[in-house]
């Protein structure tokens, strides 16, 4: 009996013996498994975190301007397709009420700021006239502090079609950013009457450190990054609108 039990037990413990190795062998190829998940995961994130970081980056000093075709007037750019119908069609509705016979042949569209409203609800309207130069003296406005607005811009476009005119706005308190906005406002045919452009409402902050002085900066730029216009003022928020 002792041998038989003996010689099972010894068979018994050759089995485990194999399944030892095979577990153990399964074990480290699971290890090593992990272990490559572990570091491909790695530079996955690392390749991630490069990516980020190169998209932080400022844009200025990259050229990432499309390269278009060869600019054209408008008068050459009607002549372009004119026996296509739907072209011409579409031509017709982007241009409008565009005078044919009076518009010039100048590449380049002529854009100007005529003025700024600036509107909330409750009280009259503040409008002010655009310096062409864009450098405005003194305080330019004054808002209340807590209180809902609109910027509402005039603009003139002539000679030929402005595309992708945006917005862009930056705001300092004593040296210090503290905000930048920027709005796409579209793609402009030239035509006798202005545009009037409002933009999203805002609000003013409130507070005791809301109040006080702020200088700004704001510009027009085209999708080819021309600016028509760069403004630079000064304004305040205080307790109370500013006296009409």
């Amino acid at each position: 009996m002792s041998l038989a039990v003996e010689s099972v037990s010894s068979s018994t413990m050759g089995l485990s013996d194999d399944k030892t190795e095979e577990a153990e062998k399964t074990t480290q190829n699971e290890v090593s498994g992990e272990e490559e998940e572990k570091r491909l995961a790695r530079q996955m994130s690392e390749s991630s975190i490069s990516v980020t970081d190169q998209d932080d980056d400022d844009d200025e000093g990259t050229d990432n301007t499309i390269q278009l075709g060869p600019q054209c007037t408008l008068k050459e750019q009607l002549e372009k397709d004119k026996d296509d119908e739907s072209l011409r069609k579409w031509k017709e509705q982007l241009l409008g009420s565009v005078d044919i016979e009076n518009i010039g042949e100048t590449l380049d569209p002529e854009v100007k700021i005529l003025s700024l409203s600036i509107i909330s609800p409750g009280r009259p309207d503040i409008v002010l006239s655009v310096p062409e130069d864009g450098k405005v003296k003194g305080t330019w406005f004054t808002l209340k502090e807590g209180s809902p607005y609109n910027l509402m811009f005039t603009i003139q476009v002539s000679n030929n079609i402005v595309s992708g005119l945006k917005y862009t706005n930056t705001v300092w308190k004593t040296g210090v950013k503290v905000d930048t906005t920027k709005e796409m406002l579209g793609t402009f045919s030239p035509q006798p009457e202005p545009y009037t452009l409002t933009m999203p409402e805002e609000n003013t902050p409130s507070g005791m450190f809301a109040r006080g002085q702020y200088s700004a900066k704001s510009k027009f730029l085209d999708d080819d990054n021309k600016c028509y216009l760069e403004i630079n003022y000064t304004f305040e928020i205080r307790k109370d609108w500013a006296a009409t």
